[in-house]
């Protein structure tokens, strides 16, 4: 990286370090968010410029586990330099959180994890790069345990996040972390399936989309058909929403994704 882009970017996201660039002209930074205490990355597009505003895409990792696996396991700054300079979506800043206090946390993003990301990490990455600051701009998504927490953390925030997408997740909230000895109450407050019913109409006017998807690797967990019955819920919500199913278990990950940012990122 060129000194003068280095010293810019030392600028704009203090604590954060160039930790590799992508193949098209991205970069991913590491660092450490306000709320949180374990690395988390940030993406930024090739040719990313304090010229312009960005959608930013948060992307929610799985339990136990670390946002690394959208870096190793996905490919996501390839995949999104490949996609960008070739025009099929629009740029973006992607932000990378961690939950928990190391890798073997397994719990949810629930709790302290959805105050930090909602009411810390947002408005400062809000004030330090050029995004879009709405709703409009911000598209909230998770794979597993991340899917779980992409949905209830968005449907209990809808003027924070305009698309929320699962890949692979459940639409319940477990008796682990966060909720592992809460009432029905606090339970009920986080269920994506009351909470879809309950604010249909606020969501609705507010045009919240929903990408939801599924495949056959993590079936022994969270089967498909939980998906597909929350997708049904969304459309009988009459509520703008997507189902994607894959077929193979090879790469399930990365074509969910792939489909996932495809959709919420059209130019």
């Amino acid at each position: 990286m060129a000194p003068l882009a280095a010293l810019v970017l030392a600028l704009l996201l203090p604590g954060f370090t160039p930790l590799q660039a992508g193949t098209g002209g991205g970069r991913v930074l590491a660092g450490v968010f306000p709320g949180t205490s374990r690395t988390g990355y940030v993406y930024l597009p090739p040719g990313f410029t304090t010229a312009r505003r960005y959608p930013v895409v948060y992307l929610l990792h799985g339990m136990p586990g670390s946002p690394s696996e959208f870096l190793d396991g996905t490919q996501l700054p390839e995949w999104a330099d490949e996609q960008i300079s070739a025009g099929s979506i629009r740029p973006f800043i992607g932000v990378l959180p961690a939950a928990g206090v190391d890798h073997r946390y397994n719990g949810e993003w629930a709790g302290p994890w959805e105050t930090a990301l909602v009411s810390r990490i947002v408005p400062w990455v809000d004030a330090r790069l050029p995004t879009i600051p709405a709703r409009s701009g911000r598209v909230l998504a998770g794979l597993s345990a991340g899917g779980f927490g992409a949905i209830d953390i968005g449907l209990r925030n809808p003027r924070v996040f305009g698309t929320l997408e699962s890949w692979s997740g459940y639409f319940a909230p477990l008796h682990d972390g966060p909720f592992k000895h809460v009432d029905r109450a606090t339970l009920a407050a986080n269920d994506p399936t009351v909470l879809a019913l309950a604010r249909a109409g606020a969501l609705r006017a507010l045009g919240t989309r929903f990408f939801v998807s599924s495949g056959p690797a993590h079936s022994h967990w969270f089967r498909p058909a939980q998906t597909v019955r929350f997708a049904r819920e969304l459309a009988s919500l009459r509520l703008v929403s997507h189902l994607q199913l894959v077929s193979s278990a090879r790469g399930e990950w990365r074509d969910q994704l792939d489909a996932g940012l495809a959709w919420a990122l059209q130019p």
